[in-house]
């Protein structure tokens, strides 16, 4: 599932007439960035919720033809991300899914989404999530969401002032854990510490520098990275 249903409010003015998802970084789509990697991991079918300007959406990602793409449709409210999953259930299904931000690049070549899969190990987590160090990182404006241990166990910072890992939106995810939330709006941060607390909540950190393209700055910077990578 990409999620692409976020109003944007920080990146106007871009967003007064267009979803985020949809703002170009380097000649092309932000959404496009991230279902081209799922595309080139063997990802054949995306699940995508829409909102803001949800009808710009779903005729841009008529477009594609490498993927079978499902929409969910949240014009009504927006539910969050983990609403959002939830929300799609019947889309998604019972089994482990990718759930990716639509708002990610990175360079490391296609190593981190094969890194991720080959680390999943459903009989000891329910969601392993991509990690990154803060100095390998921009447009994160928090002082680090984990730590993470030998094992590849993650604790967030909770009370620490900081802590040396960003969390990046991309991970695999046992849905159910999602889909027991009794709420209807929701965060996945919510998911991730309750399996946190339980131990099943792991993490992988792969090489490359990371990106998320929050705001106009963060946008520009991106476009001058991906010009000289």
């Amino acid at each position: 599932m990409v999620l692409a249903a976020g109003l944007g409010t920080r990146m106007r003015p871009l967003t007064d007439h267009k979803p985020k998802a949809l703002v170009e970084v380097g000649g092309k789509a932000l959404i496009d960035h991230m279902l081209d990697r799922l595309a080139a991991a063997g990802v054949t079918r995306a699940v995508v919720n829409v909102h803001a300007f949800a009808d710009q959406m779903e005729e841009h990602l008529k477009r594609r033809t490498d993927l079978e793409i499902l929409i969910s449709d949240e014009r009504a409210a927006r539910l969050e991300t983990g609403g959002g999953v939830k929300k799609a259930r019947a889309l998604l299904g019972e089994a482990p899914i990718w759930v990716a931000n639509s708002d990610y690049l990175w360079r490391d070549g296609p190593t981190a989404l094969n890194l991720l899969a080959e680390a999943w190990e459903p009989d000891v987590m329910d969601a392993c999530l991509i990690v990154v160090p803060k100095v390998r990182t921009l447009g994160f404006d928090t002082p680090g969401d984990f730590f993470m241990d030998a094992d590849g166990a993650l604790a967030h910072r909770g009370a620490e002032p900081v802590a040396p890992l960003h969390c990046f939106g991309i991970e695999i995810l046992d849905p159910r854990r999602v889909y027991e939330q009794p709420q209807t709006v929701f965060s996945m941060f919510q998911v991730w510490m309750a399996l946190a607390s339980g131990g099943r909540l792991r993490g992988v950190m792969p090489d490359g520098f990371w990106m998320q393209i929050g705001d106009p700055a963060a946008l520009a910077v991106a476009e001058t990275r991906l010009a000289v990578a």
